[in-house]
């Protein structure tokens, strides 16, 4: 049988889009739906190369993590609840670490607790309890259970906090009750690098980019997930794209309808089929979306590009009725977020700390092709142009922690 030129033209294409990739990098389009910091400018011009076989330099942790004393532990306990989904729980335990070692504290093992009332479970449903400890051993002294609940405070603890916040708010209530309840809050999706928060950035980098793990059944079910995909994708070189869109949050947010305002904060089926043909990627690239379980509203996308997968078509059958088929979309998110992490490519059709910390993700471990949305005109556009900000200006928190 003869190799239709087209298809062969097809192909090339697809690959090229890959490696165009490793192009120089400009600028992003979510930039004004986040917090600017005031050290922006002085990454405003830096460029980075990305290395051309899909990953890019390889990032190896800058700050050495100092090793508590035995005896300067203390009986207290902190405890907490890992809460709304994979995005939050990598900020809270990097949180609760921090508070934990600064306070000499010991770290109960957190429950996992949902959006809805009831929707609880346990840590070692999720993640990886012995990797857990043993990455903060000589660091944070890691307890199963709290032995005592008397005198517990609940204390409200701002996302990212700071050394003076911990002195000033946390340390006096410890000291005074033993035990606290730390009850995490996001004053803002800002991860890019703070000034200097040297003290206690190299406990944070630990907490958010080495304690977390995918227990063995969760992993095995990405990893089958992400090898499927790789199947389908013989046309582009097993390659594929992971595009976080959810329609019930495209609904809430009205991202539905066309627009080319810079600001957009997220991005429909349709813009988002346009933006990636207008890039250049063809029919045969490969998609994979956030969205569970196929909507009509995506038929745009895939009218453009047929192989565009939702989580029910390509999960194994005998995972399903455990990850897929229940009134909990806990497993689900944390699914999602080690697809985006793990993709070739992560475009993020909605901003928020979901698209943050899956960057910072993808940054310590070298994969950093993410290209952000835009309205582009005209009939083409260059994807160096699309590089997320958190790349080309190497302003992420996790280039504080990777070097």
């Amino acid at each position: 049988m003869g190799v239709d030129p087209r298809q062969v033209l097809a192909g090339v294409l697809t690959i090229t889009m890959f490696v165009m990739l490793g192009d120089m990098i400009k600028r992003d389009h979510f930039d004004s739906q986040l917090p600017v910091d005031s050290d922006t400018s002085i990454h405003s011009t830096r460029k980075q190369t990305l290395v051309i076989d899909g990953d890019g330099p390889s990032l190896k942790p800058c700050l050495p993590i100092p090793l508590i004393e035995e005896a300067d532990e203390s009986q207290g306990f902190v405890t907490f609840s890992l809460t709304n989904g994979p995005e939050y729980h990598v900020s809270q335990i990097a949180d609760a670490v921090v508070i934990a070692r600064y306070l000499r504290a010991n770290l109960v093992l957190p429950d996992i607790r949902g959006s809805e009332p009831g929707d609880k479970r346990n840590f070692e449903e999720v993640y990886d309890v012995e990797h857990f400890v043993k990455s903060l051993n000589g660091v944070v002294k890691v307890t199963k259970s709290q032995p005592s609940k008397r005198n517990l405070a609940v204390v409200k603890v701002p996302s990212r906090v700071s050394e003076e916040y911990i002195v000033d708010n946390i340390e006096p209530i410890f000291r005074s009750k033993g035990n606290i309840r730390l009850a995490t809050y996001f004053p803002s999706v800002n991860m890019k690098k703070l000034k200097d928060n040297s003290n206690i950035d190299a406990i944070a980098c630990l907490g958010m980019f080495g304690t977390l793990e995918l227990q063995p059944q969760v992993n095995g079910v990405v990893e089958s997930m992400v090898e499927r995909l790789r199947t389908l994708s013989r046309k582009s070189n097993g390659q594929f794209i992971a595009v976080d869109l959810r329609v019930d949050i495209l609904e809430k947010k009205s991202c539905q309808g066309n627009s080319a305002s810079r600001s957009k904060s997220c991005f429909g089926p349709q813009e988002i089929a346009m933006f990636l043909r207008k890039l250049g990627f063809n029919k045969d690239t490969t998609i994979y979306l956030t969205q569970s379980r196929w909507d009509s509203s995506l038929d745009a996308l895939k009218d453009l590009f047929p192989r565009t997968y939702t989580k029910e078509s390509i999960m194994p059958i005998d995972k399903k009725a455990r990850f897929l088929d229940t009134e909990n979309s806990e497993l689900e998110k944390v699914i999602d977020f080690h697809m985006c992490s793990q993709s070739d490519v992560f475009v993020p059709a909605i901003s928020g700390l979901f698209y943050a910390n899956v960057a910072g993700k993808r940054i310590a471990s070298g994969k950093t092709q993410i290209l952000v949305p835009a309205d582009i005109s005209g009939s083409s556009a260059s994807l160096t142009d699309y590089i997320s900000h958190y790349v080309s200006k190497r302003n992420h928190f996790a280039y504080s922690c990777f070097c």
